[in-house]
């Protein structure tokens, strides 16, 4: 099938854009493949320190031309969806082992869960983790006794990081290895109506509490999708997950034998192996290009927004929001999972999950085929699932039909011919809206603008029933350089319970939505951010402001914003507290927020 006229367009775009940083970028990479094996440059009292408390691996480390992978973990025990990478050391060792190689555990990297800081404080560092979990993957990868590695990582910040630090040192080969969703719990959209029925006060803590210890119950990524499980979907459409591996449940006998697989396949792509595939090879235009699809077709998580640009400029990739915004266009929504519909990843799997979805892509021409993949050329291998035989992975052909339209629809006969992501730009400044969630009727709002400086504030205004009229709330100073951009998804059970109540009702902000983001429609990562002197800075009170996310605009209406003075608010209180002393550097240097909102990239 020929590819698609738009998506050969976006692609043919994207390479031109990166011509110069992405051939920097593959000489960078090419020249230190070619010195070969790492371990060969370094000194006898290097590789002596390095090997010293490798027991049984000393001597075959020491003397022997066997792969040797170093593992970058993100595991803890307070993640619910890294926990279950506390034993993913000792099996991929004993893999290793018996397929003629060795592992080392190279280094940890932090891993934040949005869940536990939403609403907090800790969020403000959250973001900003993204960059430090690349920078600690450097320093574990620096050692230089690696001729592959793994990463272990799940959730929002991680995989871009990760990925980022893969894309660094690409003249390696490398491979995710997930632990997957927990098993079904309470259904999300009853979740939402606990959430909801507290913020008006009509249930009270305990029966919250209730609701949320019901819905997160177990080990794995939570089962909606958000980030965390859009970083899965990414990772399989873009080649660096074994086939239909994403959302396979922990603590399983399938779980456990595609890690003993991605160990095995990892090995034989190290320059020792049968094959060489370095990462670099893999991280391509073409590859994020297959990425941005899978977001679209998905509904995805609109974190992506900012975390793809960063990891596409880790590869010498430069994606601009139009590259969204016209993907969009052209790529149909495939699927209803929660937010978006009522089911859970759990039941998208069951349903036909990625496999099927990759198949109708790629059948439809909406995806590149001629893609390296850890597997080896060609995406088409990812339209196969694994089965287990033996104890053994086997791949096999997927279903080539939904097993629940309600879930999983083909490309025929899509949930809707748009992808869900537009692109907002006007004199307000460039943003993105998720309207997979939203309301056709809700797709243009124009109302008063009410201007908030907190979430706090916010919610204290609703609770004095300043907010029973039509309103766009306009939430600024939330920014990278204010505050580090933490999610304001704290405000999502408010501005839904004005929605219902019948109000026009939209959310403006130069911060970050939950990358769950739902029915109310949403103009976020507005850029330039308000600190930056942005169009947001100059909104008063009053101001008619109209989102039209079927022009792809956001608007400030009947006012020069050019003969006023910006607001100035005292953000001095943003720099201290929970560690945000620690990140002043970062504030200071962080890129906008449409290119990435990149620290060290």
């Amino acid at each position: 099938m020929a590819v698609h006229q738009t998506i050969q367009a976006v692609t043919d775009r994207i390479i031109a854009r990166s011509e110069k940083s992405r051939g920097d970028y593959l000489d960078r990479m090419n020249a230190a493949a070619a010195e070969g094996p790492r371990r060969a440059h370094l000194t006898c009292g290097n590789q002596a320190h390095a090997y010293a408390a490798m027991g049984q691996d000393k001597s075959v480390l020491a003397t022997t031309q066997q792969p040797n992978i170093g593992i970058i973990t993100a595991y803890n025990d307070m993640l619910s969806a890294h926990q279950p990478f506390e034993h993913y050391p000792d099996i991929i060792r004993k893999a290793a082992r018996a397929a003629g190689g060795t592992v080392q555990v190279a280094g940890g990297v932090p891993a934040m869960c949005d869940g536990v800081t939403q609403g907090q404080t800790g969020m403000e560092l959250s973001l900003f983790s993204r960059d430090i979990i690349a920078m600690a993957a450097g320093i574990g990868l620096s050692h230089n006794v690696f001729d592959a590695a793994i990463y272990l990582g799940v959730c929002d910040k991680i995989v871009p990081g990760l990925i980022i630090a893969a894309a660094t040192f690409g003249y390696i080969p490398s491979i995710f290895l997930p632990a997957g969703p927990m098993t079904s719990g309470l259904p999300n959209d009853e979740k939402a109506k606990v959430r909801q029925l507290f913020a008006t006060g009509e249930v009270g803590r305990e029966e919250l509490m209730a609701a949320e210890m019901a819905s997160y119950h177990g080990s794995g990524t939570c089962t909606f999708y958000g980030t965390a499980n859009t970083n899965q979907m990414l990772m399989e459409f873009m080649g660096m997950h074994l086939p239909g591996s994403s959302f396979v449940n922990p603590d399983s006998g399938m779980r456990d034998a595609l890690t003993i697989r991605g160990t095995e396949q990892v090995l034989g792509n190290t320059a020792l192996g049968q094959t060489f595939r370095p990462t670099s090879e893999i991280l391509s235009e073409k590859a994020f290009v297959n990425g941005l699809v899978g977001l679209m077709a998905t509904g995805g998580s609109t974190n992506l927004v900012l975390h793809l640009p960063a990891m596409a400029r880790a590869a010498g990739v430069i994606i601009d929001l139009e590259d969204f915004s016209d993907l969009s266009e052209a790529v149909p929504l495939m699927a209803k999972v929660y937010p978006n519909g009522l089911a859970d990843v759990n039941h998208f799997h069951a349903a036909g999950g990625l496999g099927y979805m990759i198949g109708e892509l790629l059948n439809a021409g909406l995806l590149h085929d001629d893609v390296e993949t850890v597997m080896g050329k060609g995406l088409a291998q990812y339209s196969q699932e694994p089965k287990l035989v033996d104890g053994k992975i086997a791949f096999t052909a997927g279903t080539t039909k939904s097993l629940n339209e309600k879930i999983l629809r083909p490309v025929s006969d899509p949930f809707n011919h748009h992808g869900g992501l537009t692109q907002l730009a006007g004199n307000l400044g460039r943003g993105v809206i998720k309207t997979s969630a939203v309301a056709q009727e809700r797709h243009i709002i124009e109302a008063p603008a009410k201007i908030f400086h907190t979430q706090e504030a916010v919610k204290a205004a609703f609770k004095a029933g300043e907010l029973a009229q039509d309103t766009v709330v306009v939430v600024r100073f939330q920014g990278p350089k204010s505050n580090g951009m933490p999610e304001l998804h704290s405000l999502t059970p408010i501005l839904a319970t004005m929605q219902d109540r019948g109000l026009k009702v939209a959310l403006v902000t130069d911060g970050r939505m939950s990358g769950a983001s739902g029915k109310v429609p949403s103009a976020i990562h507005v850029s330039p951010e308000a600190a930056n002197g942005g169009p947001l800075a100059f909104i008063q009170d009053g101001d008619i402001i109209r989102l039209d996310a079927t022009k792809g605009t956001i608007d400030v209406i009947g006012v020069d914003l050019s003969t006023r003075t910006a607001a100035a608010p005292d953000l001095k209180g943003n720099g201290n507290g929970v560690g945000r002393e620690l990140f002043q550097v970062f504030r200071d240097n962080v890129g906008l927020s449409s290119d990435g909102a990149g620290v060290c990239i």
